[in-house]
C-alpha cells in the first residue's frame, strides 16, 4: 500500500478539497494572485477577489469556494427536477422544499457553531475525523468526490435535454461529448480564466432565477397574454395535493396509488427532489473556519443563506404552484417524453402563459445554469482528489500538477467519470436523469449526516468535559436540539430513498442506484479503520482546545 502513504507531517499538511479550492488575499499583490511553491507541487493561487466574491449577495468574507456553492446549488435540482415534483402537487412541493429547507438550514448553523468555535481547514471530513472517527473522516472525504463525479453527468444529462427542446432528434450523448469536452479544456486552462468563466455564469444565474422568479408571479397575477389572473387559484383546481402514480415498468401504463397513501408518497417523492435540489448549499459553510471575527460574520453567513432558501427555493416553488397546474398537459408530456423527461417547469410556465418566444429564451438562459454547474463539478471534484492525495489517502499520482498549478490527473481521473453520461444512448434521459438523482442524492445526504453527527458528538463531549455553550462564539437557538430532528430526517430520505424502486413493481436498476452510495460509504469506513486501525474518538479524551476560539 505504498501509494497511501504520507506526503507532509501533520503539521505541514493541507487542508481537503474545501482548503484545497482557492482563497483570496494571497501574498501576490492588490489583483490577489498568491504565491506559487512549485517546491510542494502545489496549486496556484490567482483568483481575483472579483471572481471570489458573489456580487448579488455580498459577504465579507466569501471566497472560490461559497462562488461554487452558490453556483451549484441553484443548479438543475431547482430549475429541471422540480417538473418531476409539481405533478405531484403545489403543496406536496411546498412541504418538500420546507422540510429539507429547515434541515439544510440546520446543518448550517451546525457548520457555523463547529467553524466558529473549533475551525478547521478541512471542514466536513476534518470535524468527522475529530470528533468521531479518522474512519469516517476519511469516508466523508471521497464521499465528496463521489458526489462530485456522479452530479457531473446528471448536470451534463440536463444541458442535453434542454438542447432537445429545440433538436428532438439529436441524442444527448452527442451533447455530452461536446459540453463535456468543453468544460474539461475549462478546468486544464489557467485557473484565472476558470475564475472569470464562473464569475460570469454564477452573475447570470443569480439574474435568471430572479427573472424567472418574477416572470411566474406576474403571470399568476394575470400579467401574461391571457391576462388571467390564476393567484393560488390551481391550489383548489385541479387541487394542492395529488396522487402518487408510476409508470409500469413492463405495461407502460401508469398506476395511481389512490387515497391518503397516494397523497403522502406524493409528499414524500417532493421531500427527496427537494433533498437534491438543496446539496451544494451546505458548502458555503466551508469558510466558515477560516472566518475572521466569527461572532460577527457567522451570522451574517447563516443569515444570507436563509435568505437564499427562502428567496430563491421557496420563492420559486411557491410561484411554480401559482402558474402551472400540476395536471398541465404541457407538464405531463414534459415529464413523461423519452427525449425531454425533466424538462423545466419554468418554461412550462412560459408556454402555458402564450408567451412562446420567451419560453425559448428562459430554455437557453437555463443553460447556463447546466453548463455551470457541471464546469464547477470537475473543478471540485479534482481539487478533492488533489487534497486527498496530499493527505495521504488517494493514489500519489492524484497530488502532482503542471506549471500553471492544475492538478491534471485529478482533472483527468473526474474527467472520466462523464463517460456515465453515455447512459443516455441506450435509455430514455428521464431514466438516466433519475439514476443520478437517486445517486447524489444519498451521497450528499451522507455528508449532512456526517456534519450533523459530528456536531452532536462535539456538544456531548463538552458536557461530559463541563465546557458549557456560552464559551462558544456562535451559538444558535435551533442548537442542539435541531440537530437530531435533521438527523432524524435525514436519515429518513437515506433509508427510503428508493421508494420508486418498489412501486408499483420491483425495479433492480432503481434500488441499486437509490442505495450504492450507503455500502461504498460503510466501506470506506471499514477499510480505513482495517488499514490505519482507528478508535472512535471517546468524549473525554476529544480535542476542544486546539485551535478553539473563545468570546
Amino acid at each position: 500500500m505504498g501509494f497511501f502513504r504520507r506526503s507532509a507531517s501533520s503539521d505541514e499538511k493541507h487542508a481537503s478539497h474545501e482548503d484545497a479550492v482557492v482563497s483570496s488575499g494571497g501574498s501576490g499583490g492588490e489583483d490577489g494572485i498568491g504565491v506559487v511553491d512549485e517546491a510542494q507541487d502545489d496549486l496556484h493561487r490567482e483568483m481575483k477577489p472579483r471572481q471570489l466574491s458573489n456580487v448579488p449577495f455580498p459577504l465579507d468574507q466569501l471566497c472560490i469556494k461559497d462562488m461554487m456553492a452558490i453556483a451549484g446549488a441553484i443548479g438543475t435540482g431547482l430549475i429541471i427536477g422540480t417538473g418531476t415534483a409539481l405533478k405531484f402537487g403545489p403543496g406536496s412541493l411546498l412541504i418538500g422544499y420546507i422540510l429539507m429547507g429547515i434541515c439544510v438550514y440546520i446543518v448550517m448553523v451546525a457548520l457555523g457553531e463547529m467553524g466558529a468555535w473549533l475551525p478547521h481547514k478541512k471542514s466536513f471530513s476534518g470535524y468527522a475525523t475529530r470528533f468521531v472517527d479518522p474512519a469516517m473522516g476519511f469516508a466523508t472525504g471521497w464521499n465528496y468526490f463521489f458526489k462530485y463525479v456522479i452530479v457531473l453527468p446528471n448536470n451534463l444529462t440536463a444541458t442535453g435535454i434542454l438542447l432537445q427542446y429545440w433538436a428532438p432528434n439529436i441524442n444527448i450523448s452527442v451533447w455530452i461529448v461536446v459540453f463535456g469536452v468543453a468544460i474539461i479544456a475549462l478546468n486544464l486552462i489557467h485557473v484565472r480564466f476558470f475564475g472569470e468563466a464562473e464569475f460570469w455564469m454564477s452573475l447570470v444565474k443569480a439574474l435568471v432565477i430572479i427573472m424567472l422568479i418574477l416572470m411566474c408571479f406576474i403571470v399568476a397575477l394575470g400579467g401574461g397574454p391571457s391576462h388571467v389572473r390564476t393567484g393560488f387559484y390551481f391550489w383548489q383546481d385541479p387541487g394542492a395535493f395529488a396522487q402518487y402514480y408510476a409508470t409500469d415498468p413492463l405495461t407502460k401504463q401508469d398506476v395511481v396509488i389512490p387515497g391518503a397513501t397516494g397523497r403522502f408518497l406524493g409528499v414524500w417523492a417532493c421531500l427527496v427532489q427537494a433533498t437534491f435540489a438543496y446539496l451544494g448549499t451546505e458548502l458555503v459553510g466551508v469558510a466558515f473556519g477560516e472566518t475572521p471575527d466569527p461572532r460577527k460574520n457567522v451570522p451574517i453567513a447563516v443569515r444570507q443563506t436563509l435568505l437564499r432558501i427562502v428567496l430563491f427555493y421557496l420563492g420559486g416553488v411557491i410561484v411554480l404552484g401559482m402558474a402551472v397546474p400540476y395536471n398541465s398537459p404541457s407538464l405531463i408530456n414534459a415529464t413523461k417524453a423519452k427525449i425531454s423527461g425533466v424538462a423545466s417547469p419554468f418554461v412550462v410556465a412560459a408556454k402555458d402563459a402564450g408567451i412562446s418566444k420567451l419560453a425559448d429564451a428562459v430554455n437557453g438562459l437555463l443553460l447556463v445554469f447546466t453548463v455551470s454547474a457541471a464546469n464547477s463539478d470537475i473543478y471540485l471534484a479534482s481539487r478533492t482528489a488533489w487534497a486527498l492525495a496530499k493527505d495521504g489517502q488517494a493514489p500519489q499520482m492524484m497530488h502532482r500538477t503542471n506549471k500553471r498549478g492544475v492538478p491534471i490527473p485529478a482533472v483527468a481521473l473526474s474527467s472520466i467519470f462523464i463517460a456515465l453520461g453515455f447512459m443516455n444512448a441506450t435509455k430514455d434521459s428521464a431514466t438516466v436523469f433519475g439514476y443520478f438523482v437517486s445517486l447524489v442524492t444519498v451521497f450528499g445526504a451522507l455528508n449532512w449526516v456526517a456534519v450533523l453527527v459530528s456536531y452532536i458528538a462535539m456538544v456531548r463531549a463538552m458536557k461530559v468535559q463541563g465546557i458549557p455553550r456560552s464559551v462558544m462564539p456562535y451559538r444558535n437557538p435551533l442548537l442542539p436540539w435541531g440537530a437530531y430532528i435533521a438527523l432524524g430526517l435525514t436519515t429518513l430520505v437515506i433509508i427510503f430513498n428508493g421508494y420508486s424502486a418498489f412501486i408499483p413493481r420491483f425495479q433492480i436498476d432503481k434500488f441499486m442506484t437509490s442505495y450504492i452510495g450507503i455500502p461504498v460509504y460503510v466501506l470506506n469506513v471499514l477499510w480505513w479503520k482495517f488499514f490505519k486501525k482507528t478508535k472512535r474518538v471517546r468524549p473525554e479524551e476529544m480535542d476542544l482546545t486546539t485551535g478553539r476560539r473563545d468570546i
